[in-house]
């Protein structure tokens, strides 16, 4: 249950990690009993809802509110008020009796069906992963009825295929789980600060796992506060400054702690890639400098120097600018930033109107009104309303009569809020390269997101014909998600990228870098070619909901990847302004 710091809830409660580590198993029981997913899922809604309320969760328990907090229901509250009374779930504890002990870990293996695992459970003792592949290899499981040499051989391919299969997750859900985490390292009484390291805050679209760097007048005992984690499946490494684990989920978590003096130098060693931290060690040889996780020291003495404060301190310390983590691959930052010739990247403050957005008009699950309070509150000077042309009947494209009705409610709005509110489209580039709507609709909006959601095996001369005929129509000025990939499911489609950047140039037409963390579509390299052209970018959200228009800070980070700065922004630019440079 861990020590009395863990507490959340007061002095005779179960903190709320564990309660939703609880819930969290129940989901995973019903789940692979395979007859009641719906009601797995309210169990893992439940329980990721119950990691991230920030609330005086104790209070509402008392006062019988708990289903206050979204994702919690009825049936779910029942079981949070049992587990916070005695500290366990009866209903838990019935589940783990119907099925073998370590059913869940062996469901990982795809060639296991629940009835093979009571098998092997009750004729081999099988309980885990590590039991059923030294099985495998002495030639057991082969002799079992039902099995035989090629199900054992396939047992065992299945498991290689799970140790060698990198453990890749969207950035979008590392920083969420990294989040989670760190909510529950701070309730660490001496902890000083905690913070997110690694691929993630070099804003790399995938990563491999999680890596956190804390500092701690105890660095010891918040290592050993952490290894406390409820969701904590195997801890994979614990040495004398970081340890490792793979939670609940297959999410490798890192965490190195550090005293106070030494925070610094951790959080910069454990940002950079291998490679920017090997060239700055380079660096600081050639200064006769030791450049370490512990902080600089001199080489010539045999005094340490007083270790930085700050990452910058420490850059500076080498004779160089401060490079922002999102540069830190070493792709030429340090050669300039030696040079003095690293130049500022765009800042989310700096951006001034909220692109590509939809509504219930189309796609999306907020009206026209509450994009516009949102975008408000947020302080943003303009919102361009871009719900999906007739081509895409699929997400409820706009017809001529529900796009004339979506244009009155923007005018209704426009008189109830201060944000300015932009009539546009995310038209369909068709198979041929024109845009969805005839030219005389066209003209009449305010801007227009050009992009393809359609028909993207072609091959790269039909795509690219496609591109360029779309980038020569008059209406052209935005290429939205130019790629179309999403992460993990979907790879961009194949185009001649160069000969398209040098026409988006030629027409003076800008790219749209789409923040929504299922496409971060352009990549950073094809930023850095479209740079080079001098072509403009809009920063985008590509928001379908309230909740949407965070992704802005995802767009920021592929930007600032590619090295965007604020002039390169069409966004950033006051609304009278935007509005003529992206007027169709």
């Amino acid at each position: 249950m861990g020590s009395p710091g863990d507490r959340t809830l007061g002095e005779k409660g179960i903190d709320r990690f564990r309660i939703a580590r609880d819930l969290q198993e129940i989901g995973e029981y019903l789940e692979l009993g395979r007859t009641e997913r719906f009601k797995a899922s309210a169990y893992f809604r439940g329980a990721r809802a119950l990691q991230q309320y920030v609330g005086d969760l104790e209070r509402l328990i008392e006062r019988g509110r708990l289903t206050e907090i979204p994702g919690i229901g009825p049936a779910l509250s029942s079981q949070i008020k049992e587990i916070y009374a005695t500290g366990r779930s009866s209903y838990l504890e019935r589940l783990r009796k119907l099925y073998p002990h370590g059913a869940l870990e062996l469901s990982r293996v795809p060639s296991l069906s629940l009835k093979k695992i009571r098998q092997l459970s009750e004729e081999l003792g099988i309980q885990s992963i590590a039991d059923l592949q030294a099985a495998a290899m002495a030639g057991a499981i082969s002799k079992l009825k039902g099995f035989g040499a090629r199900s054992e051989e396939k047992i065992l391919n299945s498991i290689r295929e799970i140790e060698s299969r990198p453990a890749v997750m969207l950035l979008v859900d590392a920083v969420r789980v990294a989040q989670e985490v760190m909510d529950y390292i701070s309730l660490f009484p001496k902890l000083d600060r905690i913070e997110l390291a690694g691929a993630a805050r070099r804003f790399q679209e995938t990563v491999p796992g999680i890596e956190l760097v804390a500092s701690s007048s105890s660095p010891r005992a918040l290592r050993e506060h952490f290894l406390r984690y409820p969701f904590i499946l195997h801890v994979r490494e614990n040495g004398r400054k970081a340890c490792v684990v793979e939670l609940a989920d297959h999410t490798k978590v890192s965490l190195v702690s550090v005293s106070r003096e030494k925070f610094s130098s951790a959080w910069l060693y454990t940002t950079g890639s291998s490679a920017h931290v090997a060239k700055l060690e380079a660096v600081a040889q050639n200064k006769r400098l030791n450049l370490s996780s512990n902080g600089i020291q001199s080489r010539s003495f045999s005094r340490a120097i007083k270790p930085p404060v700050t990452e910058a301190a420490i850059y500076r310390r080498l004779g160089m600018q401060y490079i922002p983590p999102e540069l830190r691959e070493d792709g030429g930052e340090i050669e300039k930033a030696l040079k003095g010739k690293l130049q500022d990247l765009i800042d989310q403050d700096e951006i001034r109107g909220m692109v590509h957005c939809h509504t219930i008009y189309s796609d999306g699950k907020h009206t026209v009104e509450e994009m516009a309070h949102a975008a408000q509150a947020m302080g943003l000077e303009y919102l361009t309303i871009t719900d999906h042309s007739p081509t895409a009947f699929y997400a409820g494209g706009l017809k001529l009569d529900r796009l004339k009705a979506q244009w009155e409610e923007i005018d209704r709005v426009q008189e109830r809020v201060s944000v300015r509110l932009m009539r546009g489209t995310e038209s369909d580039i068709l198979a041929d390269g024109a845009l969805d709507y005839p030219d005389e609709i066209l003209e009449r909006f305010d801007i227009i997101i050009a992009s393809i959601h359609s028909r993207m095996k072609m091959n790269e001369d039909q795509m690219t014909r496609r591109v360029l005929g779309a980038v020569k129509q008059r209406h052209f000025k935005i290429w939205g998600h130019p790629l179309g990939r999403l992460l993990e499911r979907r790879p961009p489609f194949d185009c001649r990228m160069e000969e398209i950047l040098d026409a988006v140039a030629e027409s003076r037409a800008a790219i749209e870098i789409n923040g929504d963390p299922h496409r971060l579509d352009l990549e950073p390299r094809w930023i850095k070619e479209a740079r080079k052209r001098s072509i403009k970018f809009v920063i985008s959200t590509d928001a379908h909901s309230v909740r949407g228009l965070k992704n802005l800070r995802f767009g920021i980070g592929i930007a600032r990847r590619g090295g965007v700065r604020r002039p390169e922004v069409l966004n950033t630019l006051p609304f009278r302004a935007f509005q003529k440079a992206v007027r169709p």
